[in-house]
């Protein structure tokens, strides 16, 4: 751990089968220790390696997944090649039996994100966490396979519940208004569709990234065990290590935002390529619009509430109605 970074702050006694899903809403990480011990996969992972693997082949459609391989030299970091034309690792489709047996010529191999009700359709039978079950119905449930790797710093919109169920991962926490100072790098060429973070953690370089030292004081640190948890709020920046040989990660992202409403990366692309043209009195004009209408309250009290449109509560037929007009607009 770094010596400015602090721990995550821990809610201790929860357990799958306990926690709220307002917990499961915070807005500050939180570690869950021993959130899913008696799951049969973590259960399964403490009685050794050739246990977990033979739960995970038990369960394993039989598709082939895709992982992301590399050599010695990447050190496991899933990232770019040295002079950004591409990557470092290359992507290899095989069955789960044949990556668990590490690939020929890979030093470093990891699966990304598995779709368990596709790959591992059985698999919630045995590990579930009743208040998403319940409240959070379309939360989208991965695996995440590998050996020692390390995934740069990034953030996701939805909430995140990370559980471990093999092996030890640390985490490195930032909340979302340290992305100045991480340095993030392209939006759209990133090694698993994420913007990342092009800072080293193993290493960081405070000659060419001088602002890092600042978001180190703001870190949040947890190395999780098998059966831990931990609450990823939305757009929290985290830097995700597999300390052991083999490591299995679980987790669900949900969003509790309408299903017609747009994703706001959406309109963050579609402002940057309105805005960022523009020349600076323009922006600073646009500015105040999106602090107005958007980050503020709008204050639309002075007009009447049929002709508040996208200023007042809008159904779902209207808002559908906004985005059909948008999609209109865009593809003249």
């Amino acid at each position: 751990m770094w010596p400015a970074a602090q721990p995550v702050a821990t809610l201790a006694g929860m357990t799958a089968d306990s926690i709220s899903y307002a917990q499961l809403n915070s807005t500050q990480p939180l570690h869950l220790p021993g959130f899913a011990p008696h799951w049969p996969a973590v259960c399964a992972a403490k009685q050794g390696e050739p246990a977990i693997t033979d739960y995970l082949l038990s369960h394993y459609s039989g598709e082939p997944l895709t992982a992301f391989v590399s050599d010695a030299q990447s050190a496991g970091r899933v990232f770019y090649n040295a002079d950004f034309s591409s990557f470092n690792f290359k992507p290899l489709q095989a069955r789960l039996e044949q990556l668990l047996a590490a690939p020929a010529g890979a030093a470093h191999w990891y699966i990304g994100a598995s779709f368990v009700p596709r790959w591992f359709p059985h698999w919630l039978q045995q590990q579930q966490v009743p208040a998403l079950a319940q409240q959070a119905k379309d939360a989208l449930v991965s695996l995440w396979i590998g050996n020692q790797s390390r995934v740069a710093a990034h953030a996701d919109l939805p909430q995140n519940l990370a559980v471990v169920i093999a092996g030890r991962r640390r985490f490195t926490l930032f909340p979302p208004d340290q992305l100045a100072n991480l340095y993030i790098g392209p939006l759209d060429a990133s090694p698993a569709g994420r913007a990342i973070s092009l800072v080293d953690f193993a290493k960081p370089d405070l000659v060419q990234f001088p602002k890092f030292a600042q978001a180190m004081r703001h870190a949040q640190v947890v190395e999780l065990a098998p059966g831990d948890a931990l609450i990823i709020p939305s757009m929290w920046w985290h830097h995700v290590e597999a300390l052991s040989p083999l490591n299995v990660l679980m987790n669900f992202w949900w969003r509790d935002s309408p299903a017609y409403a747009p994703s706001p990366e959406q309109a963050l692309k579609l402002a940057m390529l309105s805005i960022n043209a523009l020349p600076p009195e323009q922006k600073a004009a646009w500015r105040a619009h999106f602090e107005h209408y958007v980050f503020g309250d709008g204050n639309a009290g002075h007009i009447p509430q049929h002709l508040r449109g996208l200023q007042g509560p809008l159904t779902e037929t209207e808002a559908r109605q906004v985005r059909a007009e948008l999609l209109n607009k865009l593809n003249r």
